[in-house]
């Protein structure tokens, strides 16, 4: 969407509840596709109080321990294991979902579920996502490598960040707000300053390098934050798409992405979707680009493909989508080979974000179609 006025978005820390059930869910699925990259999986967990059950389908021809996989999750985190007592009540695959995701010919392998899944890219950051949630999952990311040298931060932590847009050419930051679970034994004055000195203000000083300081600074505003994680919140796989995605600046279909393998379009077909709009605003087609892709169960091809540029482009979208169909492979198939979607690649996505990561080698984050779009253009 076209950003104006005051715009916000989140992010949150490892150590949310339901970051840790979609971490979990992915290390799962990595697991899995390192012995047996063919594996069929869907996996759920839910985490609440002091106990952690993992569910969902999975058809595969390895074993993998779940339960210790859920707990080298959750003992990085900072618990022990007297925190937790972890069940797997995992099955497999419908053999309806089955028969019409597996074909006799691999190269028409079906889409896992019907849905509707949406790319966005933008030119405003090097990264080709919008600001604030850029920002955003910077400051968790900063206060997550503190936590690791400083026993007073707890891992359950959430930022948000917002953007005053309302001057397109002097855009600002108006309010970074952080709350961190600590430990029982602090000083709320000392920890504030802590948290402003060493999180907030290099975070913010790297993406406006000349900034005053002038902008609405919150850690904490409840007062306390001492019980975080399952024991305060109740998590689940899957509940933070929109920190997983854009932050609020473009749509989501609604399809989580963790604990799902490359077959399922929620997934492979939402990173497709930025890989090319990614690449086509870094072609210069517009300024900005949301991707709107749509597919059905079984079916080999996607059902529609629509943009929107927000009036920064001066292609016609039927122009934009003919590109779209000369330069990328959008079927199921296409897609996981394009991307290499068979790897174990997927539980370091389950942080952070899953685009614009730039400390990370994605392969929907590589602008490896750009030449490609600009040759069809100069035709």
């Amino acid at each position: 969407m076209k950003l104006k006025g005051l715009f916000t978005s989140e992010s949150v820390g490892r150590g949310h509840p339901d970051k840790i059930c979609d971490q979990i869910s992915d290390k799962i699925l990595d697991a899995v596709l390192e012995k047996d990259p063919n594996a069929r999986v869907a996996i759920e967990v839910m985490a609440t109080n002091r106990l952690i059950i993992v569910g969902g389908e999975l058809t595969t021809k390895t074993y993998v321990d779940i339960v210790k996989l859920a707990w080298e999750v959750i003992l990085k985190l900072g618990y022990s294991e007297n925190d937790f007592s972890i069940l797997s009540n995992v099955h497999s695959q419908s053999l309806d979902i089955n028969q019409a995701v597996d074909k006799k010919n691999s190269k028409e392998i079906g889409a896992g579920d019907q849905g509707i899944m949406f790319g966005y890219a933008t030119n405003e950051t090097k990264n080709y996502m919008p600001l604030p949630i850029t920002i955003a999952h910077e400051l968790v990311k900063k206060c997550e490598e503190l936590r690791k040298k400083d026993h007073e931060i707890k891992s359950d932590m959430k930022s948000q960040v917002t953007i005053d847009y309302t001057n397109p050419k002097e855009i600002k930051i108006h309010t970074v707000l952080m709350s961190i679970q600590h430990d029982k034994n602090i000083d709320s004055k000392k920890f504030e300053s802590k948290i402003k000195e060493k999180v907030v203000q290099p975070t913010i000083k790297k993406f406006f390098p000349k900034i005053n300081y002038q902008y609405k600074t919150f850690i904490n505003p409840s007062g306390k934050f001492l019980i975080g994680g399952p024991i305060g919140d109740t998590g689940l796989t899957g509940r933070k798409i929109i920190v997983d995605t854009y932050g609020g600046a473009a749509r989501h279909g609604g399809g989580a992405f963790s604990g799902k393998d490359y077959t399922k379009v929620d997934r492979s077909a939402a990173y497709a979707a930025r890989w090319v709009a990614k690449n086509l605003v870094a072609a210069g087609i517009a300024d900005q680009i949301e991707i709107q892709l749509s597919y059905g169960i079984g079916l080999t091809k996607p059902i529609s493909i629509d943009v929107e540029t927000f009036n920064t482009s001066k292609f016609s979208n039927k122009e934009i989508i003919n590109i779209i169909n000369n330069v990328f492979d959008l079927s199921p198939y296409g897609i996981i080979k394009s991307l290499d979607l068979k790897k174990p690649i997927y539980y370091q996505t389950s942080f952070y974000g899953h685009f614009g990561r730039e400390d990370l080698d994605l392969p929907w984050e590589k602008l490896n179609k750009v030449a490609s779009i600009k040759k069809l253009l100069k035709k």
